[in-house]
This record gives structure tokens, sequence and C-alpha cells, in this order.
């Protein structure tokens, strides 16, 4: 006779049921948990800064520095907002710096040239000496071969402004400029009004020209009602946008009045200290990608933008030789003649490091003209 089947046991079957139930609730509500953490974070106030650049609205740079800008507020992902307000809409472009050390702007977007006025070394790390380097060398400097430290020296130690500084994009050599008649000689450019930056004034006045300083905005208008002769700004989106060739159909270009330079991303010092340590490094690391993507946008709209320019019937001429040599003596007489120690630590920092680096590049690239001749023999 087979043994009767046993009776299931119902307790027991309710417990287990009942466990597997209370086993799922939980994994669910840890899931849950762990789904909505980023929630949190993201439902936090982010911290809201307020950037002004010194450039129009309508100009490359400012768009240069909303392209920064949109880098942070992405990367930050609802931890900081910046606002990126133009030229002006808070204080003249020639008061950022002093309105961001004051905390009456969290931050902004400029040169460093523009500071030359409260210390000549400034210009140092905006519009150096030409040395034979170019601006992604010069930021080279600063990355690795002491000029960080430097411009951190100057600002907050030589200065005391509550500013914290990054040097970023690399700015190719700018044309002499914009001029009502061609300058053929080093003669033709003595008593010209002449609106430049930086040291760029101080060449210019070793070479006798009339230095007027202006902002971007104002350059145009200057040359329009003749009260400047001629005047360079930065390269050619910026001049074609800003209304150059309607007033002037001479365009001289090459010249080592500033032959690099880069921007400044300046931050309100105790606000930036303030600011979490990550997000912190979401603002340099975007610094550093807005450098970078800059350097690649420049080469193409700068390329399409001086064909317009010659499209327009502007005359697009090099500096002769002889106007850049000129040039070279006068920087010899600035450096020589601004005998601030600083400015003269800065300049001794700036040669060793150009002379071990371009000299490097000398020995070991091969000539772009032979090549570039070869392949675009009628360019």
């Amino acid at each position: 006779m087979k043994n009767a089947p046993e009776k299931p046991d119902r307790a027991k079957s309710a417990r287990n049921s009942l466990g597997r139930r209370s086993f799922l609730a939980a994994a669910a509500a840890a899931g849950a948990g762990a789904v909505a953490a980023p929630a949190v974070v993201s439902a936090q106030a982010p911290v809201r800064l307020k950037f002004q650049s010194t450039w129009p609205n309508k100009d490359i740079f400012h768009e240069f520095a909303s392209d920064f800008v949109k880098r942070v507020n992405d990367m930050g992902a609802g931890r900081i907002q910046i606002e990126l307000l133009q030229a002006g809409a808070v204080v003249p472009a020639f008061q950022l710096i002093d309105a961001v050390s004051t905390g009456v702007l969290d931050g902004g977007h400029g040169v460093a040239a523009y500071w030359y006025g409260k210390n000549k070394a400034f210009s140092l790390f905006g519009t150096a000496p030409p040395f034979g380097w170019n601006a992604n060398q010069l930021l080279a400097w600063i990355k690795y071969g002491g000029g960080q430290q430097l411009y951190d020296e100057l600002v907050q130690g030589v200065l005391k402004l509550n500013v914290q500084g990054f040097l970023t994009g690399p700015m190719p050599t700018q044309p002499f400029g914009w001029f009502k008649k061609e300058i053929t000689s080093p003669e033709d450019f003595k008593g010209q009004k002449y609106r430049t930056v930086g040291l760029g004034a101080d060449l210019a006045k070793e070479m006798g020209a009339a230095v007027t300083i202006l902002p971007g905005g104002e350059i145009v208008p200057a040359i329009d009602r003749g009260l400047i002769d001629g005047a360079e700004f930065n390269n050619p989106s910026s001049d074609k946008v800003l209304g150059f060739p309607d007033v002037s159909k001479i365009y001289m270009v090459q010249s080592y009045h500033q032959a690099l330079e880069c921007f400044e991303i300046l931050f309100n010092k105790r606000k930036f200290d303030s600011l979490p340590p990550e997000v912190q490094a979401i603002v340099r690391y975007a610094a550093e990608a807005a450098s970078a993507d800059m350097s690649w946008k420049a080469q193409d709209r700068y390329s399409k933008d001086l064909e317009a320019i010659k499209a327009a019937g502007v005359k697009v001429i090099p500096t002769p030789k002889s106007v850049l040599e000129a040039q070279l003596a006068a920087w010899d007489k600035v450096i020589a003649n601004t005998q601030d120690p600083f400015f003269q630590k800065v300049i001794e920092s700036q040669k060793g490091f150009a002379k071990r680096v371009v000299g490097m590049t000398r020995e070991m690239e091969a000539p772009r003209d032979l090549a570039y001749e070869h392949f675009f023999p009628q360019a």
C-alpha cells in the first residue's frame, strides 16, 4: 500500500510568500532610493554667478566667452549656473577686473592687456614680447613653465586683488591694423593716431605714433569720425563684424606688436574659493576645454571671414620687413625701459621657456611654407 501524500503546510507556505513579498518590497525601495539620489543633488539650488565679458554681444570673442559658460553649465548639471552679460551691461569693459575683485560681478572674460594701467607686467600675460613663440606656446609656459604662479603673484600678491584668473584661448598673430593709407615704412607710421592696448601702446609710442586706447566697440566710430588714423583690434572675424571694412580699405597683416595673446577668465576669489572642490574642478576643466575648442573654431571662422573681407574690396597687405624690424627694435627699448623688478622677473621666465621650446620646434619641424607652396603653388 502506497503512502498517502502529505498535506501541504498552509501556514508555512503563507510565511514563505510573505517573506518573498517583504524582500521584493525592500529591494524595490532600495532601488528607488538609488535612482532618486541624483535627483536630490540636482534639486539643490545651484550656485548662480553673474559674469560679464569685455566684448560686444556680436563679437566672436563674446561667443568664445559663451562657449566657456555653456561648458560650465552643462557639466555642472545643476550645481552651478553662470549668466553671461555683454560688455557694459554692469560696468564698462575696462572696469571689469575691479568689479570682479569687489564682488560687483562674480566673474568675467577679457584679456590681461586691458589691466596694463595697473601694472605693465599684466600685459606680459596677454600680449607677450615676440620671442619667436606662438600663443599655444605662451599657454604652455602658463601651464607648465611657471607662468600661472607668476600671474597669481602679480594679481594676488603685488596688486592685492581679490581675483582668481585662468589664462586660456590662444590667439594667433594680430594684424597691424586698419589704416587710411598703406604703411610702407617706419616713417609712414610716425605721427599716426593709432589705437592699440597693453605693451603694444608702448611699442607704438617708441615708433613715433600717438596712441589712443579704446575698447573694441568704440574703435570703428573713432576711425569714421577721423579721431584716429589707424587701429588694430584682433582678427578677421571680430574686425569684420565690428565694421572695419566700412571705414577702411587698407588691412595690414603680420605684425610683432601683438604676435601672440590669450584670453583671461576672471573669478571673484572669495566666491571661487567657496565653491565645492568638484565645482572648482568643473570650472578649471571647462576653461581648458573651451581653450582647445576656441583654437579650432578660430581657424575655421577667421579664414572664412578673411576671404569675405577681401571680397568686400579691402586690400590685405603684409606689413613690410622694414616695419617689422622697427617693431623688434622698439621691443628692445620697451623691455629695457621697464625697470620694475617683477616685470623683468616675468620677462626672464618667458625668455628661458621660449628659447628652449621654440628652439626645439625649429629643430624638429619641417618648414611649413615649403610644403604649402608645393601643394598650392597658385595660392
